[in-house]
């Protein structure tokens, strides 16, 4: 097995990001947290993810804010980006897709699973057809 994929999850509910770190490290990443928008800019820079998994609500920095930073700076700007978040209206969907977001998926609307799903195939670990 190559090195692990890493991932950092921004996510200021802890208890939620517990379960999905939980969950990642069980499907074999190697998972980094951080809980606000500050220091996922700081982490994205000595941790190097594969991909981030971003909140978008978030006190200091909005996922949005960190987002359009990643992409508007060299070294992040192609570090794959999947917004999981509580907003569920379009014209979200459409600013970060407007942002360049590798994928945006709605809390209410997904399992933790999915999220799993999504990940791999943004990091090309899946043998799925479509």
């Amino acid at each position: 097995m190559d090195q692990k994929k890493k991932i950092l999850l921004v996510e200021d509910d802890t208890a939620l990001s517990g379960v999905y770190r939980s969950r990642l490290e069980i499907e074999g990443f190697d998972v980094s947290e951080v809980n606000n928008g500050e220091d996922a800019l700081t982490a994205t820079l000595e941790y190097r993810p594969d991909l981030i998994l971003l909140d978008a609500m978030m006190p200091k920095i909005s996922g949005f804010d960190v987002l359009d930073i990643l992409r508007n700076t060299p070294e992040t700007a192609n570090t794959k980006v999947v917004m999981l978040t509580a907003l569920s209206q379009s014209k979200d969907k459409e600013r970060a897709e407007g942002l360049g977001v590798d994928d945006y998926l709605v809390k209410s609307q997904v399992v933790i699973g999915d999220v799993v799903d999504r990940v791999k195939h943004h990091l090309g670990l899946t043998e799925d057809s479509n």
